[in-house]
């Protein structure tokens, strides 16, 4: 994976601020159903109860809603607009150099735009434990999404490479 710093571009605001605007009217589902990793390690786990209780109450102008099953180690915002998974097993993709990253305030992020056109998925790396964002493609423009979640993963998930 290819972790070159590439800043996040603010000159997309004014666009990030019309696609905020319009996504706070869009209905949102009352619940999503996310499946959550399978037994991470206990320090894992941790980490991402740790997030879990730092999240934002809204991410792209969507409220979080719950997830089905109940995790510490899943959340969504807006239904299944934007759904978070932590305590992930390292994916095969970060091996890839040709992969591309980026940083967004201290955490290496893994692009990937999912293969059915729906959205992208967003895996951070350098990390004790990896944590996956899934994004419809409506919400994927929004270059405020990952400042927000980058702050919590920095200040919850400590830098290292997890060996899960």
């Amino acid at each position: 994976m290819s972790l070159h710093r590439r800043p996040l571009r603010l000159l997309a605001l004014p666009a990030a601020l019309s696609v905020l605007a319009l996504a706070a009217c869009s209905p949102g589902g009352s619940e999503a159903r996310v499946a959550p990793p399978s037994a991470p390690p206990a320090d894992v786990a941790g980490f991402c109860a740790a997030l879990h209780a730092e999240l934002p109450d809204a991410v792209a102008g969507l409220a979080r809603t719950p997830t089905e099953p109940a995790s510490d180690l899943t959340a969504s915002w807006g239904g299944s607009a934007i759904v978070l998974r932590c305590g992930l097993p390292k994916p095969p993709e970060m091996a890839d150099p040709a992969q591309e990253g980026v940083h967004v305030n201290g955490v290496a992020w893994l692009l990937e735009k999912l293969p059915d056109g729906g959205g992208f998925r967003f895996t951070t790396g350098m990390r004790l434990a990896y944590t996956e964002v899934r994004v419809d493609k409506e919400h994927a423009t929004d270059a405020g999404m990952l400042v927000g979640l980058s702050d919590v993963i920095a200040t919850t998930v400590p830098e290292g490479i997890s060996s899960y």
